[in-house]
């Protein structure tokens, strides 16, 4: 955001349109929130129909611009095309997507259940693919008549997909695939307009961490994880940069999270 447009009481995303996938709770809650904050109206998507209302009346509190919200269940190859549609429809465009939605299941593979397998690699990788391919043509055409004169795309990996460990072979295998398909779009989309970002939290204070996923943390304690709205800031800092730069990745860790 230029100074001028701190004089002017601008915020950097005014006038844009953020689709976030999995935003009823956790990382997605607090990315809508983080948006809806700069200036953005959002397209919420969630299986959960109570959890957008709520999550709609909050942002509605902000006084920007009223949220629209999606129930999907986007391991549902359908759907994609479905929400994305919709989210154009009712603003006319679309400026930013935030691929959130995921599952994790962790056990040693042996014992692992093969519907787990399915769920993580639906939702954590195909959907993220179908839900990009889908936005793709609405976040060109954006770049192309934006005032801001670029539009993003972020994907939320985790370190897992970087260091893998053991008794979470299959979830750190789909999200390495999300890592190596933001760097390859990013590639693509250099030069016209479209940012890829990816972001790779550590162990964070989720729904998905809680119970047997617990684990994960190797026994830190649990008041030194990050909390969703850490997340979230990397996001609103990726998005909020002037066209010229591009944040294409960043790994965030709690500060004592040694992997």
């Amino acid at each position: 955001m230029s100074i001028q447009d701190h004089d002017n009481g601008r915020r950097p995303l005014q006038g844009s349109v953020a689709l976030v996938t999995g935003a009823s709770s956790g990382i997605g809650t607090a990315t809508a929130l983080t948006l809806a904050q700069e200036g953005c109206a959002l397209a919420l998507v969630a299986r959960r129909t109570e959890r957008l209302a709520e999550l709609t009346a909050e942002i509605g509190k902000l006084g920007g611009p009223a949220p629209f919200s999606l129930t999907a269940d986007l391991s549902d190859a359908s759907q994609a095309d479905r929400v994305v549609s919709a989210a154009v429809d009712h603003f006319g465009r679309l400026d930013v997507l935030v691929n959130n939605a995921g599952y994790g299941a962790r056990s040693p593979f042996e014992d692992s259940d093969p519907e787990d397998w399915d769920r993580m690699l639906d939702l954590n990788v195909k959907a993220v693919l179908r839900m990009s391919h889908a936005a793709l043509p609405y976040l060109l055409r954006a770049a192309a008549d934006s005032p801001r004169g670029i539009a993003d795309l972020v994907n939320i990996s985790s370190v897992a997909g970087r260091v893998p460990r053991k008794n979470n072979s299959v979830y750190s295998a789909s999200k390495h695939a999300v890592c190596s398909f933001s760097e390859a779009l990013r590639q693509e989309m250099t030069g016209r307009g479209v940012r890829v970002g990816l972001v790779e939290p550590g162990v964070t204070v989720t729904e998905m961490t809680s119970g047997s996923q617990a684990s994960s943390a190797r026994g830190l304690p649990r008041e030194d994880w990050l909390v969703a709205e850490d997340v979230a800031r990397c996001v609103g800092f990726m998005v909020t940069q002037p066209a010229r730069m591009a944040v294409n990745e960043i790994t965030v860790r709690p500060t004592a999270q040694e992997h």
